[in-house]
């Protein structure tokens, strides 16, 4: 699912913004070390993979030589000789034990073999062929040695595989997803900032013009009151009342029309 024109359903507060630029910060270095990690992965996969298809080659061969070398023993020692050396072995003297490489922070599995103590059988097959069977057994323990080896290839190449392919999930996910999700949400968080700073300037703008506006009515409420106060005092002096001496002023203003008429 592409996040191309997705976003996340937050609120556009600056606190907010800060987060998801963390976030964005976060991701964009989990992006970065999950594809050196996808990196580091995929160079160890294909030497591993190189290291599978040559010892899958020399395996042929090995594997070839022992089975003709159990061949000559059979041959010289006899078909029974399953039974002497079974009769002379006591314990197994070839181990396989397994540990742990990390790679990348992915735990690969790792075989080896070991020889635990001396080896007791050395007068198999003394009567006869005793000396195929000691080339038959070197020949099989070379044999034990390429096959523990490419067990161990083979479970690291699986290992590796599948972290290479959840490691490449999460970085198409925060590639295609995670991250342009968060850009789109702090592009949405900015416009809306952005809008209510419009707002806000808008309204303050409103708010100023209002009060302007009251103040010119307190100015003209103040003036048209001082002119009613001067008049008032003026009647008051020359003893006529208000009405009066606005008439007055109305008639003196009215001949004068007449004459310049």
């Amino acid at each position: 699912m592409s996040g191309q024109n997705q976003r996340l359903n937050v609120v556009p507060t600056v606190t907010m913004l800060g987060i998801m630029k963390a976030r964005l910060v976060g991701a964009t270095r989990g992006h970065a070390l999950l594809k050196k990690k996808s990196d580091a992965l995929t160079v160890q996969f294909r030497q591993i993979l190189k290291k599978i298809v040559s010892t899958k080659e020399s395996m042929g061969d090995i594997m070839k030589a022992s089975s003709f070398a159990l061949t000559e023993a059979k041959y010289v020692a006899g078909e029974n000789i399953k039974h002497i050396v079974l009769e002379n072995v006591q314990s197994a003297s070839l181990k396989v034990r397994s540990r742990q490489e990390n790679v990348a922070g992915v735990k690969l599995p790792r075989f080896e073999y070991f020889t635990e103590g001396e080896t007791k059988n050395d007068l198999t097959g003394l009567a006869r062929g005793g000396q195929q069977i000691q080339l038959c057994r070197a020949a099989y323990v070379k044999a034990i040695e390429v096959l523990v080896e490419l067990a161990s290839l083979q479970t690291s190449f699986l290992t590796l595989d599948e972290a290479i392919k959840t490691t490449n999930r999460r970085v198409n996910a925060l590639e295609n997803v995670v991250k342009p999700r968060l850009e789109n949400t702090i592009n949405y968080i900015k416009g809306e900032l952005d809008e209510l700073e419009r707002e806000d300037f808008f309204r303050l703008k409103k708010i100023q013009g209002y009060k302007k506006r009251e103040i010119e009515k307190q100015l003209l409420s103040a003036r048209q009151f001082a002119e009613e106060q001067f008049a008032e005092k003026v009647s008051l002096q020359k003893g006529i009342s208000i009405n009066s001496d606005h008439n007055l002023l109305t008639g003196a203003m009215e001949k004068d029309e007449d004459i310049i008429f």
